[in-house]
């Protein structure tokens, strides 16, 4: 029955009878009792079947847009959440060892404000030094530290020191601030003293020296460990006192490599500083600057991010400011470890690597005899 149906209303269009009636969709009905011919009651049931189906897959259809839109925008939103994840969280951790708070509202605790300004210096010699050791500022006084007055200029001494931590830290600081009573030679900020906060500490100097020492030409920041002869210095920066703009000197390390090894004391990742070689630096372990740079180079700190190695830090800076280090008059008068020498290797340099406060001692004893001409 079915196919005849079909072939029956196939024939009327087939043959062109145009003006017969056009097939009409009555509503569905479930009555056993309604009447009707055996074809109307065939036709019906199989349109009932496809309007159900069709109503079934428009809800389905329906249904999966809405949950589809819903997912899109739950994702949406999701996406703009800021929690980071665990893995960015330990990738920023792991960076932030290699960098330095800085610049950050630091102040001074123990403070010489006037003293620089007042004695008018030629020559500021700065000595960071960590503040149990105090050993190593008694053997400086008693050295280098006592030329205050050098080939007819000025030379003044300060040591740059941060807070002590761990066990025993405030009976410390209570010797620490006996000591400044004693000596006013101590300036002394609020971070905690430690190698990774060497550049806090060579910002906290460069503060210290731009709003203290006015009226002075330059100063030198030198390590606690170091002989320094303070005569040689001088008369070198006399011979070259028309550099004093933009001037800093010392030994200047060019073309120097990132070191990528994680055991080296010096290390730095590829993600915290992704160049190959470092910009020319003078080295930390003495370096002489004239005193127009602190203020240029806390202004650079505000453009370049503090990474620990300090004296690679000022370099970046001096990039920054578009500035190289100079290249001392020769390279024997910046020296790093010498061994043992006699009187005549330190009064031709100006610095030169000790192994400990007593040969500093022993050696300046050699320093100031005298003897035969070199």
């Amino acid at each position: 029955m079915t196919w005849i149906c079909r072939n029956q209303v196939s024939e009327q269009f087939v043959h062109g009878n145009h003006e017969a009636s056009p097939l009409t969709v009555k509503p569905c009905s479930t009555d056993d009792n309604q009447q009707g011919s055996e074809w109307s009651q065939t036709k019906k049931r199989p349109w009932c079947r496809r309007g159900f189906i069709s109503l079934f897959l428009f809800l389905v259809v329906m249904a999966l847009m809405f949950f589809f839109e819903y997912f899109k925008s739950f994702t949406l939103d999701w996406k703009h959440v800021t929690v980071p994840t665990p893995h960015k969280a330990v990738a920023v951790k792991h960076l932030d060892k290699f960098y330095v708070e800085y610049p950050h509202e630091y102040h001074f605790i123990l403070d010489e404000p006037e003293k620089c300004g007042e004695e008018n210096p030629f020559l500021v010699l700065m000595v960071p030094v960590a503040p149990y050791n105090r050993e190593a500022r008694d053997a400086i006084r008693s050295t280098w530290g006592t030329e205050r007055q050098v080939l007819g200029k000025e030379v003044r001494l300060f040591f740059l020191l941060g807070l002590p931590s761990g066990e025993g830290a405030d009976q410390l600081q209570v010797k620490v601030s006996e000591e400044s009573r004693d000596h006013r030679d101590l300036l002394q900020s609020d971070f905690i003293d430690c190698y990774k906060n060497l550049t806090i500490k060579t910002m906290m100097m460069m503060e210290w020296l731009s709003s203290r020492c006015p009226n002075a030409s330059y100063a030198m920041k030198i390590d606690s460990d170091m002989f320094l002869n303070v005569n040689t210095l001088v008369n070198m920066l006399l011979q070259h006192q028309a550099e004093n703009q933009n001037f800093m000197t010392g030994s200047v390390a060019v073309g120097a490599a990132v070191l990528r090894d994680p055991d080296s004391k010096w290390y730095l990742p590829l993600e915290a500083f992704p160049e190959p070689v470092y910009p020319p630096y003078t080295l930390g372990l003495g370096y002489v600057f004239s005193l127009d740079l602190p203020r240029k180079l806390l202004e650079a700190s505000r453009h370049v991010k503090a990474v620990y190695i300090e004296d690679v830090y000022l370099g970046l800076c001096m990039r920054h400011l578009g500035i190289r280090p100079k290249d001392p008059p020769s390279w024997k008068l910046f020296r790093g470890y010498a061994g043992v020498q006699d009187g005549c290797h330190y009064r031709t340099v100006i610095t030169t690597i000790l192994s400990s406060s007593q040969q500093l001692l022993d050696v300046w004893k050699d320093f100031k005899r005298v003897g035969p001409a070199c």
